[in-house]
């Protein structure tokens, strides 16, 4: 089976050795993202911000792949405080809301970089 790869330019990506986007067949798997730019620096003042960045990236990363945000089956979400439930939520329901897809929501202690989220995902190619 072909297995196709997208990176989206990040430090980590060539130092760590992934790729952003992984398709096999009909399935496509993302990595852990947070919202850093192509320089590593962070975007957004909170997590509704730093989740639309995020987002709107794999979306672009996605689309690479033959599949898009609204094709996605799976979110796992690392948030670092309760409190941001809600800015979570609110751009999980802005970006993948219309899909429904299963959903995890983790509260860890911290994410690289003074991350706030970090999410992953699991779509089809239609």
């Amino acid at each position: 089976m072909e297995i196709q790869r997208v990176r989206t330019g990040t430090p980590w990506e060539e130092t760590v050795g992934f790729s952003r986007v992984l398709r096999a067949g009909n399935m496509v798997w993302t990595a852990g993202t947070v919202a850093a730019d192509e320089t590593g620096v962070i975007h957004g003042a909170d997590v509704y911000e730093q989740c639309c960045f995020i987002f709107e990236k794999l979306g672009r990363a996605m689309a690479q792949a033959g599949s898009g945000l609204e094709h996605v089956v799976k979110v796992t979400a690392f948030i670092t405080d309760i409190a941001h439930a809600d800015g979570f939520t609110r751009a999980h329901k802005q970006y993948v809301g219309a899909a429904q897809p299963a959903c995890t929501c983790v509260i860890i202690d911290s994410l690289f970089g003074g991350a706030l989220a970090e999410i992953e995902l699991i779509a089809l190619v239609p």
